[in-house]
């Protein structure tokens, strides 16, 4: 998983953005569950790192 959920929040970012827009509510919930998807694999992806000891220790 190359981009590790990046490319799920922006799209929901930009799915709630134009929900808000038009007052589409089912769009702007769309793009809070892709933004919620990306966070997830993102934090599956920095769990794995971890595990495999490539995490960076700040």
């Amino acid at each position: 998983m190359a981009d590790k959920g990046g490319m799920d929040k922006v799209k929901g970012k930009a799915k709630e953005a134009a929900g808000k827009a038009t007052g589409n509510d089912r769009m702007k919930a769309e793009g809070k569950m892709d933004q919620a998807k990306g966070k997830a694999k993102e934090s599956v992806a920095d769990a794995k790192d971890s595990l495999r000891g490539k995490h960076d220790k700040h």
